[in-house]
């Protein structure tokens, strides 16, 4: 299979987890004590207080905690892998990201990585706590980045940071600093396409999803309509509202999360996620907006102005199918599967977003008979 080499060890560790006993989420009383154990180790002397879970995530298991060390209290996030979680990540590329985004974009500061579980339970990592939301406090209870509604004010002064913090992503020099862990799709033009394509189909096979006629035609299409990627990029692979955190007063972006899915690919690709309608809004008039923040087509067209890169429309329209593919790998393979097995701390979670299954699919019936716009 033709995929970054780095996943192939992940995918033979998702297939191990299979048939093994129910996961059970940590206790905070049992982070702490692995936390504690793991400072007596890097940084003697330290102290661990206030561990506490933090809600929602479903790829990881998340804590709050404070370390009193030499007079001085630091806020610290743990992000912990789960046994099964709706993707396949590692978190030293993760923190390699991290550290090559320092200064070009806000994101988390890095602190440790245990990303061999030489200490904790499963993979972890951990970094510096960053102030902000993820979503307006007066949104009402929802999944974060699934229909968020910001409202006129506060999207007048997130849309341009959030375009803004894109570009500089897609302009990363990843030829002058090169990204340890990461590999580069360029044995043929459409290699990149093939890597992430690759990337959601063996998921899917791996958690063996119940396969329904439209998702063979999508996972079908996809495979014959291959596009070539002409220039090479930095890509996210996760963003969209819910995944930065921002000042409510000041209306600032805080920090960039989630990059766990980022990799060297088409631009193409995060454009596509960033308009796919589940993380969007409809007003009362009809309209659409992506992320609630731009129309699709101005969203597109201020792209390209703005980073001087031509959006092509036969490859958007490939990623925009890809996109709810995605999401529907997730929802109905990687996240049930997670779920029925109890191999994750959000099963309800889980089995929930399971219930979107016929969403994904309707969009991919939708986008697979009209085809890419002019």
């Amino acid at each position: 299979m033709d995929i970054e080499s780095i996943y192939q060890q992940s995918f033979a560790g998702r297939r191990n987890w299979k048939g093994r006993p129910p996961y059970r989420a940590a206790l905070n009383s049992e982070i702490t004590a692995v936390l504690e154990r793991f400072f007596a180790a890097k940084r003697p002397g330290a102290a661990v207080s206030g561990v506490r879970r933090v809600g929602g995530g479903a790829s990881k298991e998340q804590f709050f905690f404070t370390l009193s060390s030499n007079g001085q209290d630091e806020k610290y996030l743990l992000r912990m892998d789960p046994g099964m979680a709706i993707t396949e990540t590692d978190r030293a590329r993760e923190f390699t990201l991290l550290d090559a985004m320092h200064g070009i974009v806000p994101v988390p500061r890095t602190a440790w990585v245990d990303n061999d579980a030489e200490f904790f339970p499963q993979s972890a990592a951990i970094m510096h706590v960053v102030s902000g939301v993820a979503k307006p406090s007066g949104s009402g209870v929802k999944v974060s980045g699934l229909g968020t509604w910001l409202g006129p004010e506060m999207r007048a002064k997130l849309r341009d940071q959030f375009m803004d913090h894109l570009i500089a992503i897609h302009a990363y020099d990843w030829r002058a600093k090169p990204l340890d862990r990461f590999d580069v799709p360029d044995a043929d033009p459409k290699q990149a396409a093939r890597w992430s394509f690759n990337f959601w189909r063996e998921l899917w096979q791996i958690d063996e999803g119940e396969t329904r006629p439209i998702f063979a035609l999508a996972d079908q299409w996809l495979a014959d309509n291959l596009p070539d990627t002409a220039d090479l990029v930095l890509t996210h692979g996760d963003y969209r509202t819910g995944n930065f955190l921002f000042d409510e007063d000041s209306g600032r972006i805080t920090a960039i999360l989630d990059w766990e899915l980022a990799r060297l690919g088409d631009y193409h690709e995060d454009l596509g996620w960033v308009l796919t309608r589940l993380f969007g809004t409809v007003d009362e008039t009809g309209t659409f907006r992506a992320c609630d923040l731009y129309e699709r087509e101005e969203f597109v067209t201020e792209y390209e102005r703005r980073s001087g890169r031509s959006v092509n429309r036969r490859t958007l329209h490939f990623y925009d199918v890809l996109s709810n593919y995605k999401c529907y790998v997730i929802v109905a393979a990687n996240g049930l599967a997670a779920a029925q097995s109890q191999n994750n701390h959000q099963d309800v979670l889980l089995t929930f977003l399971g219930g979107t299954e016929p969403v994904f699919a309707n969009e991919l019936a939708n986008l697979l008979s009209k085809g890419a716009e002019a």
